[in-house]
């Protein structure tokens, strides 16, 4: 654990959170201090839930560790069960909790509670909220699974989905047309909206679909071990993983693989004409390991980009990630350091980059486009209308998500060109790039910060070549995604030469000169 600004996951215990806020009947008790019930806010304000999750804090204070808090547990555990009466109920501790050691399962398991209560070891300083998120749901489905027969027509369990999951409640609705459309049943659907009832009989279906390999992969290969129940291991995500997905089901349900795609646009769009402009365009690729493994397959292989650069930052998925980037030639990027990855991301070069909240961060700084493809993300990223990632219609949503952003940078790149033209003026309204820096000068507006000069001139011998006015108004018609570029590689090729001030006709000679 660290102190940082930004933070790609929080404690374990917010992924038990996540477990027991997606499902119904299942109430977390958590001894934790008052300042660890933060994690609220963040299903309440992300999500937009109308209630708070079904956690219960013992919130015990300063003053109270000189006394009995497990006597404050104990308590909170009765009150919560006659309050609440959950199916089953979850314990353990926060963060801080942890270092009082007081033993939350044994102490929960002494009072006797008339339902199954599954006490929850999550070191909160060697793991992080996905992994506590997976072992949550892993403990649950152990406690409460038990042997069934099978259902009489084809039936799946589609696992993985929680709260605060990235468009989970969309694809679980998108998956599940599919796979009806076939004539296989969805048994059950955990952890989102099932009941610990539910999990009881996750044994009865034929298979089981890990839609979020980060969570249900442990308890997919215990039901595998322990119910002769086999997963798929496609993830329906793009055109052509879901036509993969699909015949991987009809397979093990005994069913013919027909499915209609009808309503499927996204792959004759990324083929048409006013696409193909698109093609080959350097994309930068970083989340969810499962995720990002996937976004890059989609990328190169449906949208014609580039891939050069490909991460996560959650360890336990780093093998896959490291594996899809030693086939694309890359030197993966595995880290949870916002800065490091804005340094790789730098070096890369990209066009556009696909990831999260965080990496939205960086390319406003950058000055590159960006898409949303993965966890973490904020509110806006919670959308009210159907928009999956996963299935057909996913796909139709990826192409418009990464597409988008660059139409928008061309258009940001033809009015910054043209904006001298008489039919163009500054005063107009900043494009959406614009507005990114904040309240803008109207000499100012137009220009992007990777056109922008990085600060007053240094004096003395280490000053770098100056730039003329001239030039710094040629220099903005270079497209938006390879002027920074531009402008580093005419500095060093002035600065080889020994020019104190670069002009238009400097700018145009060095341009000649790393052209050969």
């Amino acid at each position: 654990m660290k102190l940082s600004l930004w933070t790609y996951e929080g404690p374990p215990h917010v992924g038990a959170m996540r477990i027991a806020t997606g499902m119904e009947g299942l109430h977390y008790v958590l001894h934790a201090p008052q300042g660890d019930t933060y994690a609220d806010l963040l299903f309440t304000m992300i999500e937009r839930r109308g209630a708070r999750p079904p956690v219960t804090y013992t919130t015990f204070q300063a003053q109270d560790l000189g006394a009995d808090t497990s006597t404050l547990f104990k308590d909170a555990c009765l009150a919560a069960y006659e309050r609440f009466r959950p199916e089953a109920m979850i314990v353990g501790a926060s963060c801080t909790a942890e270092l009082i050691q007081d033993d939350p399962g044994g102490l929960a398991e002494a009072l006797g509670l008339p339902i199954p209560v599954v006490a929850l070891e999550l070191p909160s300083y060697q793991r992080k909220e996905t992994w506590g998120a997976s072992e949550t749901f892993y403990q649950l489905v152990r406690r409460l699974a038990v042997p069934c027969a099978r259902t009489e027509r084809p039936s799946c369990n589609l696992l993985g989905p929680t709260a605060l999951g990235f468009r989970h409640r969309d694809d679980v609705v998108e998956i599940r047309r599919l796979l009806e459309s076939m004539g296989i049943a969805v048994n059950v659907v955990a952890p989102l909206g099932a009941r610990p009832t539910d999990l009881a009989r996750l044994g009865a279906a034929w298979f089981n679909v890990p839609l979020y390999p980060e969570i249900a992969e442990t308890a997919c290969r215990w039901l595998s071990r322990e119910h002769g129940q086999p997963a798929t291991s496609t993830l329906p995500y793009g055109a052509g993983a879901t036509r993969e997905f699909l015949a991987e089901t009809a397979a093990l349900a005994g069913v013919a693989p027909a499915w209609s795609e009808d309503g499927l646009r996204q792959p004759w769009w990324a083929a048409s004409v006013d696409s193909t402009y698109l093609t080959g365009k350097r994309v930068f690729v970083f989340g969810e390991g499962a995720r990002a493994v996937s976004a890059a397959r989609v990328a190169v292989e449906e949208m014609g980009f580039d891939l050069v650069g490909l991460g996560c930052w959650n360890r336990e998925a780093a093998r896959e990630v490291r594996a899809c980037a030693k086939r694309h030639g890359l030197e993966p990027t595995i880290t949870d350091d916002y800065l490091e990855l804005e340094a790789a991301i730098e070096a890369a070069g990209p066009e556009l980059i696909l990831g999260g909240q965080m990496e939205r961060h960086v390319a406003k700084r950058l000055g590159i486009p960006c898409a949303v493809i993965s966890s973490p993300f904020h509110v806006q990223d919670h959308p009210a209308r159907f928009s999956p990632q996963m299935g057909f219609e996913g796909a139709n949503v990826l192409f418009d998500t990464w597409i988008h952003p660059l139409v928008m940078g061309l258009e940001e790149h033809l009015l910054t060109m043209f904006r001298d033209d008489f039919e163009f003026h500054d005063a107009a309204g900043p494009s959406h790039l614009a507005t990114h820096g904040g309240p803008q000068s109207p000499a100012d507006r137009g220009a992007d910060r990777s056109s922008a000069p990085a600060g007053p001139a240094l004096a003395g011998p280490e000053a770098g070549p100056g730039w003329t006015e001239d030039a710094e108004r040629e220099l903005r018609k270079v497209p938006f995604f390879v002027r920074a570029k531009a402008r580093r590689n005419t500095e060093a090729y002035a600065a080889a030469r020994g020019l104190a001030a670069i002009g238009v006709d400097t700018l145009y000679e060095a341009k000649a000169h790393h052209a050969r």
